[in-house]
């Protein structure tokens, strides 16, 4: 059977690629501190020396619309492109190409319906950078085969909090049943508090520093019982327009497991937002 050798979670900047690039003098004061953070992280999963991917994130109505909007996507195919052309304009994002593991999506996507998710699929998805960037902080290389999941956290009716725990739970029971010798990694990103388009989107810090304060400690502890105590449609509106973004951690909380603390967490104010990273090792840290 497959192994899981990591679970990880993280936001998905997409200035991060520009700022880490730039040349000295038009580098933002907070690079360094920034890049330093993201190779630290880094080597997370490098030490895991996984075989293939399967990337949670949510496309920023690029692929998908109001005319066809799936809750749950699983991507059906041998290659992905990336980005696209406002990422490459607005944030410096380069053009990016990765494998498929038919294999996985496959299997993701029939026992995802023996488990009660009518997960939809794509066999011709271009993934945005929700996926691309945690692979260009994370695998820069971008050298290993890919299943991109894709969530509804932007157009209503959104699915409750607890559906992405539960999807969560699921992909790690998918991917532990999967007929396979190679080692995967599960990674997902989403947001804290944010704001976009609002008054607070370029404050001295994130919207909401103290739901920030507070979803860090449920995810780091893995307490999902105390997330989901709090955490509503309606409240997720409070802390900034577009935290619904949490409910991707919280489906990666469901991949890591109950009350499962994270052996790697950390955090950058960067502030407008506040970027955060964690690591969970199933099988416990590499040697």
């Amino acid at each position: 059977m497959a192994e899981i050798v990591a679970v990880v979670a993280s936001t998905h900047h997409p200035f991060y690629y520009k700022a880490s690039t730039a040349p000295p003098e038009e580098r933002p004061p907070f690079a360094d501190e920034w890049v330093s953070k993201i190779m630290s992280f880094r080597e997370t999963l490098t030490t895991a020396d996984p075989d293939v991917l399967v990337m949670v994130g949510s496309d920023h109505f690029h692929q998908l619309w109001l005319d066809n909007m799936p809750q749950f996507l699983v991507g059906r195919a041998p290659m992905y492109d990336a980005n696209w052309y406002n990422e490459e304009r607005e944030f410096g994002l380069p053009r990016m190409r990765f494998d498929g593991d038919l294999a996985l999506s496959d299997h993701l996507l029939r026992n995802g319906l023996d488990q009660g998710f009518d997960l939809a699929f794509s066999n011709e998805l271009r993934i945005d950078h929700s996926i691309t960037c945690p692979i260009i902080t994370l695998r820069p290389d971008a050298d290993l085969p890919i299943v991109p999941v894709y969530t509804n956290i932007f157009a209503p009716p959104l699915p409750q909090p607890k559906r992405f725990v539960e999807l969560g739970r699921a992909i790690r029971r998918m991917v532990e049943s999967w007929e396979s010798d190679l080692k995967v990694a599960i990674i997902g990103t989403g947001h804290l508090s944010l704001e976009l388009g609002g008054p607070r989107q370029f404050g001295p810090h994130g919207p909401d520093p103290e739901f920030d304060a507070r979803a860090i400690e449920w995810i780091s502890k893995g307490d999902i019982g105390g997330a989901l105590s709090e955490v509503t449609l309606d409240s997720l509106w409070t802390p900034g327009n577009a935290t619904h973004g949490f409910m991707d951690f919280m489906l990666m909380m469901g991949v890591a497991g109950d009350d499962n603390p994270a052996d790697y967490v950390d955090n950058l104010d960067l502030f407008h937002t506040m970027e955060a990273y964690f690591t969970w090792y199933p099988n416990g840290a590499p040697a």
